[in-house]
C-alpha cells in the first residue's frame, strides 16, 4: 500500500471513531456510562440496537460496564456475541491506525505509555497478547496500539485476542444476564465467578513482570 492510500485509510479509521465517539458523548452514554442506562439506551434502538450496541464497545473505555450492560439487554448467548464482535472491531481499529501511521505518532497519542511493549512482541505476539488479554496488564486499546507497532501478523493478534478475551467477556455478560434477577442462586454464582477472575487479576498483576516474560519467551526461542 502506498503512502497516499495509507494516509487515507488512517484518516478515516480515526475519523470514524471520532464520530462514534462524539455521538455517543452527545447521548450521555459517555459522561453515565452505566448498564442500566446503556441497557436503556440500546433497547430504545430497536433492530439498530445491536449494531449501536458493539459500535459503542468498540470506542468507549469503559468495557467491563458496558460488557455487563450487553448481558442486561441481550441475555448470556447474543451479548457474550455482540460483546466479542464489538472488541475486535475496536481492536481491528486501533491495530491498524498503530501500523499505518508508525511510531511516532503512536506514541505521541498514547502519551509515551507503550514503552515496555518492545519488539520482542514481533516475534512471540501471540503469546505475549494472549497473556495480556487474558489478565489486563495493561489497557486493552494500549496492547492493540502497541501491536500494531510490530511486525506481528495480524492474524495471530486477532486469534490471540479472540481467546484471550473470552474468559473475560464471559464472566461480564453473564453477571448482567443475571442481574436481571438478583435475588436468585444465579446471580449470586455470577457475583463469586467475578469476585474470582478479579482475585485471580490482582495476583496476576503482581507476580507478572512483562519485561522478564518476554526475555523468557526470547530465551525458549533460541533453544
Amino acid at each position: 500500500m502506498d503512502k497516499n492510500k495509507k494516509l487515507m485509510l488512517s484518516i478515516a479509521l480515526i475519523a470514524a471513531t471520532a464520530a462514534a465517539m462524539m455521538y455517543f458523548h452527545r447521548t450521555g452514554m459517555v459522561k453515565q456510562c452505566t448498564p442500566e442506562g446503556i441497557k436503556g439506551y440500546v433497547d430504545s434502538c430497536g433492530m439498530l440496537g445491536p449494531m449501536i450496541y458493539m459500535i459503542m464497545f468498540s470506542v468507549i473505555p469503559s468495557g467491563a460496564i458496558i460488557a455487563i450492560a450487553g448481558g442486561m439487554a441481550f441475555g448470556m448467548g447474543l451479548g457474550t456475541l455482540y460483546t466479542m464482535l464489538g472488541a475486535l472491531i475496536g481492536a481491528t481499529t486501533a491495530f491498524y491506525i498503530s501500523r499505518l501511521l508508525g511510531r511516532d505518532f503512536v506514541m505521541k497519542l498514547t502519551r509515551g505509555r507503550l514503552k515496555s511493549f518492545d519488539e520482542g512482541a514481533a516475534r512471540h505476539g501471540f503469546k505475549l497478547i494472549l497473556v495480556m488479554r487474558l489478565i489486563p496488564i495493561i489497557p486493552f486499546n494500549l496492547i492493540s496500539f502497541g501491536a500494531g507497532l510490530t511486525n506481528m501478523k495480524f492474524r495471530d493478534y486477532l486469534l490471540a485476542t479472540v481467546l484471550g478475551i473470552v474468559p473475560g467477556v464471559f464472566v461480564f455478560t453473564n453477571l448482567g444476564d443475571k442481574a436481571m434477577d438478583i435475588q436468585s442462586p444465579q446471580f449470586l454464582v455470577a457475583v463469586c465467578v467475578l469476585l474470582l477472575l478479579v482475585a485471580a487479576s490482582i495476583v496476576f498483576k503482581r507476580k507478572f513482570n512483562l519485561e522478564a516474560f518476554q526475555r523468557r519467551l526470547s530465551q525458549d526461542k533460541a533453544q
